[in-house]
Order: structure tokens, then sequence, then C-alpha cells
């Protein structure tokens, strides 16, 4: 997609992070995954991604100080940190006036996002030709994935579906659909957030299934006065965030699955190569 992609990496007011602890590193977005810094992991997908600008969100202001990675090279000045504010709508409303849109919004544990899947939100967003997207997997998807790594799912009539952390924005206009996170975290977990934003008998249908997915959000849509849609992602892994110690594991044994069918990959497309680097390890050996 182009536009700009923004990175939500700020913490609870007054709450400490257990991972974070755990890692005795200054903020969870530094925790290491795979021996980078999670954060480090979507910066690298937003940098492959065609977006014009990569915003930070953070209340860590020596953020880069501490993330010593060479993905911050990579973005360069596409790469922009912004103070965060205390709740997840006002964050995003602060870069409102300064990035490309469409815009993209993610958080700093979504390290299993990748490029393709970063476009392909942008590419059903516009052709359904919406104002708003939720990124969403379906169920039999993420458990494809990897059994535990979601145990969270929404049930609609036609799908079973779990969060992606991906929202998509496509002009700021839209942007009076954010009001329903203000107060921070995710709007899809906390039943009387829901209900100040949508009303009891739309929060009624999104907890529990009550018609399609699509006409659920419909109807919501008619609630914000914004036209929103979810937009169902292929890759189940998307839906997989690092949350705690227990995800922080699938999401690393993913991703080394991700490198062996990389290396199986270029393997085929390269023989010649991968045969002479065969030929180099053999000879160190001996």
């Amino acid at each position: 997609m182009s536009g700009s992609i923004l990175i939500l990496a700020g913490r609870r007011p007054g709450a400490a992070d257990p991972l974070a602890e755990a890692y005795d590193v200054a903020d969870k977005c530094l925790v290491p995954v795979a021996g980078r810094p999670m954060i480090a992991h979507v910066l690298e997908s937003a940098a492959d991604s065609q977006a014009s600008r990569v915003f930070v969100s953070t209340h860590h202001g020596a953020l880069l100080d501490h993330l010593n990675d060479p993905v911050v090279d990579l973005l360069g000045r596409r790469l922009i940190i912004v103070p965060a504010a205390d709740n997840l709508a006002d964050s995003v409303l602060a870069v409102a006036g300064v990035a490309d849109f469409p815009l993209l919004v993610t958080t700093a544990d979504n390290c299993l996002l990748t490029p393709a899947t970063i476009a392909e939100v942008g590419l059903e967003a516009e052709r359904l030709g919406i104002d708003a997207g939720v990124a969403l997997a379906r169920r039999e998807d993420v458990l494809a994935v990897h059994p535990e790594g979601q145990r969270r799912f929404y049930e609609f009539s036609d799908v079973a579906v779990s969060n992606c952390n991906a929202y998509w924005i496509a002009h700021p206009g839209a942007l009076r659909a954010v009001e329903a996170f203000r107060g921070g975290g995710q709007f899809v977990k906390k039943p009387l957030r829901v209900l100040r934003a949508f009303g009891l008998v739309n929060l009624l249908r999104f907890r529990f299934g009550l018609g399609p997915i699509h006409h659920v959000f419909g109807r919501l849509s008619q609630r914000l006065k914004v036209d929103i849609a979810p937009l169902l992602v292929g890759d189940g892994a998307t839906a997989i965030d690092v949350d705690n110690e227990r995800s922080l594991r699938v999401t690393e044994a993913l991703m080394a699955r991700r490198d062996i069918v990389s290396r199986r990959s270029n393997s085929r497309e390269n023989p010649g190569e991968c045969d002479a680097a065969g030929e180099r390890r053999l000879a160190v050996t001996r």
C-alpha cells in the first residue's frame, strides 16, 4: 500500500509490562524476539512496503538509542518517532495532520505482519471502497498456522475470526471511527467500550455473532457514520501478537519455520548458488 504506517508502541498509563520486566528492557517493544527487538520485525515489514512514511508512537523518548537494529538505517528518513498519548485514539489523531493517507495502524507486537499482508489489506480496502477497515483472520487459518497461536475468536453466523491488530483508514474524515478506541486497548476485548461506541444492539450483534460479519459491520458503520468493513486476510499468523511468554515462543517458532521455507525456496530458485555455498561449508569443515 502507499500512504503511511503508524506503529503503536506506547504503554498503558501506570502499568508495568510483564514481558519488559522479565527481559529487563526499558519498553515492551524492545523485548527480544528471534534475536531482535520485537518492533524491528514490524519496522522491517513496513520498510518493505510501499509506505512513504513510517511513524512510531512511543512513550520511550530514547527508543532509537536502545533499538540498535539495521532496520533504522534501512528506513532512514521514512522513519518518524512521535510521542504517544495516554490512549490509542489520541495517539492516532496525533499523526493525522502529517501522515499521508491511506494510513495503516498496527502495533509493535505484531511481529508476524508481513509486507504481503500489508499489501493485501490495502488492496482489499480499495476494492471495497470503504472509509476504514479492520484486519481479521479466519479461525481455521489461525489454527492451521499454530494450534496454540490464538485462543480468542469472535463468532459470527458465517465465520469465526480473530483480530490482527491492523486497521486501515482511507482518509482523515474516517478518523472519527478512531473514537471507538478512546481509553486505550483493543475495543473488541472491552464490552463496555463497545457499548459506549456502538450501542447495546450492536454490542450484542458483535459479541455474539447475531448475523453475517458484513451485516454486523454494516450496523456498526451506521452507528459511527463511517463505512467500516472487515478485511479478511489469508495469513492466519497475522492474528498472533506477542502478549506473553507463550505467544512469544509461538512467534519465534513460526519465524523459524518461515526462515526454513524461505531457504528452501531460494535453493530451488538458485541451485548453483546453494551448491557453491555447500561446497564452501564442506571446505571449512575439512
